[in-house]
């Protein structure tokens, strides 16, 4: 499965605090939505400490947060949003989750997610439907067969590569490697079959389907 590197303006709440502060380093450790808001986890490797705790103070959109850790270099803080930020909600929406640590720099947010193309697609179209300024950084294919595989296609061709199927000469015939499955014949032939076109096409850069 593909997995992306997108960078997006990020306005809101610690987004705002990274555009305050571009010189600083901001890094959402954790975020959980509730019912009603989201609780978030957020460091900050800043040279001002004092200056953050200001702007904390004086955000309309904190109401409450908690200093877990500082010193002079770094700041753990806990917070809540009294509501799920629209666009962590437009992103939900295309059935992605966003990965953390999430890196923050002066209003932007850095992003790695594990997707597909579609959700890709879907992802790029609401933003430039809310008008977000975006770009995605990289795309790249998971080099590990095995994710493309379904679980009875993992254990398969884990149970060939043990049995000698796939060693020249074989020491397995597929009559035996089914036997040992306690599947028919034709139902081995057919999982392997599935799961070799998988891998083939990955590793040729082609969609496995």
């Amino acid at each position: 499965m593909p997995s992306a590197q997108v960078i997006f303006e990020f306005s809101d709440g610690p987004g705002a605090l990274s555009t305050e502060h571009p010189d600083d380093e901001f890094r959402m450790l954790a975020a959980l939505p509730t019912a009603d808001s989201i609780q978030v986890v957020l460091e900050a490797r800043t040279t001002d400490t004092a200056a953050i705790i200001r702007h904390l103070d004086e955000a309309p959109c904190l109401p409450s947060y908690d200093v877990l850790h500082a010193d002079e270099r770094t700041m753990l803080i806990q917070y809540s949003h009294e509501f799920l930020p629209a666009l962590h909600r437009e992103i939900l929406s295309t059935g992605h989750l966003l990965q953390y640590p999430l890196t923050l720099r002066n209003g932007w947010a850095i992003s790695d997610m594990i997707t597909s193309h579609e959700q890709l697609s879907q992802l790029k179209d609401v933003f430039e439907a809310e008008g977000i300024p975006y770009e995605i950084g990289s795309v790249t294919q998971s080099t590990d067969p095995t994710d493309l595989l379904t679980d009875r296609q993992r254990r398969f061709i884990t149970a060939a590569v043990e049995h000698g199927y796939y060693d020249s000469p074989r020491e397995c015939t597929l009559t035996e490697l089914a036997a040992a499955l306690d599947v028919s014949k034709g139902g081995a032939s057919g999982i392997l079959h599935r799961a070799e076109g998988r891998i083939i096409k990955n590793f040729l850069g082609e969609p496995a389907v």
